[in-house]
């Protein structure tokens, strides 16, 4: 059936330095604190409550020097059925890990690569030890903060990568990637590889205080996506209105709070129990997918692309 609606529910798994004051793994993706626990495990738990699973695009370049600590969390995830898939913050790796396989350690960020080969190490290396564990090849990938060029969709088509979750008109805007067109539907780039964009919504600027602006779909919402997670929250954004193809963009520390110094903590169960109601909304009007399933769906003619976009447009913005 062709009028069949689908949502990916992908999760960016990362333990970014700052984020939290201490044991950055154990707080920002298992979500563990003194006062109770809000991380992984219970984003898997709510979203087997309604047969949904999750795509965990897991970051081991952050957590370089804690890198068995997020293998155990590649682990439990497949262990648990989720959907491990490739994220990548290169730009945080230290000196010594570039200088072990001789090479430089600039540039730091993937939409600065001047070659795909630089990519391809990243892709390949990061990737292997993923699928090391889970024994299933890596079928997408995410860049850190969607930093990514022309030279990363060569790399994914070099590797084996089919699918890229790497466009955003919100990072495009802040001139960290390639433009894209707003209606946030899937397309394929001329070497084959697929895009699969996040969900947003544009909002035009009212002054420069409040200048255009890309807002994603994600949990905890957006003040331009809002789904009712909140007590003074309505629907004002159903989400039959959202495309038929939709992605939420979340992080693993999504259920938690934010204190005063910037560092996410374990408040109370507000936000846990927000995402179930936000759940239980999803399922009524979508099917929740997997990147396995969505690759099957398309190859069915379930999924169309909307168009094919020729790398060489993107080169002038490597």
């Amino acid at each position: 059936m062709l009028n069949r609606r689908y949502i990916l529910l992908t999760v960016d798994t990362e333990a970014l330095q700052g984020r939290a004051s201490s044991n950055h793994v154990q707080r920002l993706v298992w979500g563990e604190y003194a006062g109770g626990t809000a991380g992984v495990r219970e984003m898997c738990r709510i979203g087997s409550e309604f047969g949904a699973k999750h795509v965990f695009f897991v970051d081991l370049c952050a957590t370089w020097g804690m890198q068995e600590q997020m293998l155990d969390v590649v682990r439990w995830l497949d262990q648990q059925g989720q959907d491990v898939q490739l994220h990548t913050h290169p730009e945080t790796l230290p000196k010594v890990f570039w200088d072990q396989f001789g090479l430089s350690s600039r540039p730091r960020m993937m939409n600065e690569y001047q070659n795909k080969e630089r990519a391809e190490f990243i892709l390949r290396h990061f990737g292997a030890l993923i699928s090391d564990i889970t024994g299933k090849a890596i079928l997408a990938h995410r860049a850190g903060s969607f930093r990514w060029n022309s030279h990363t969709m060569r790399a994914l088509q070099s590797v084996g990568i089919p699918l890229s979750f790497n466009q955003s008109m919100r990072a495009a805007l802040l001139g960290r990637c390639p433009l894209g067109r707003g209606d946030c539907l899937p397309y394929a780039w001329s070497n084959g590889t697929i895009e699969v964009p996040v969900t947003e919504r544009f909002t035009p600027g009212m002054s420069d205080a409040k200048p255009d602006r890309w807002s994603s779909l994600t949990y905890p919402e957006s003040s331009y996506f809002q789904y009712g997670s909140r007590p003074t929250t309505f629907w004002k954004d159903p989400l039959w209105s959202l495309p038929k193809v939709s992605v939420v963009l979340m992080h693993s520390w999504s259920l938690l709070d934010l204190d005063e110094n910037g560092h996410f903590q374990y408040t109370n169960d507000r936000l846990l129990e927000g995402y179930r109601l936000f759940l239980q909304r999803v399922v009524k009007d979508y099917d929740v997918i997997t990147t396995a399933d969505f690759l099957d769906l398309q190859a069915r003619g379930k999924i169309r692309l909307s168009r094919t976009v020729n790398l060489e447009q993107v080169e002038t913005q490597v």
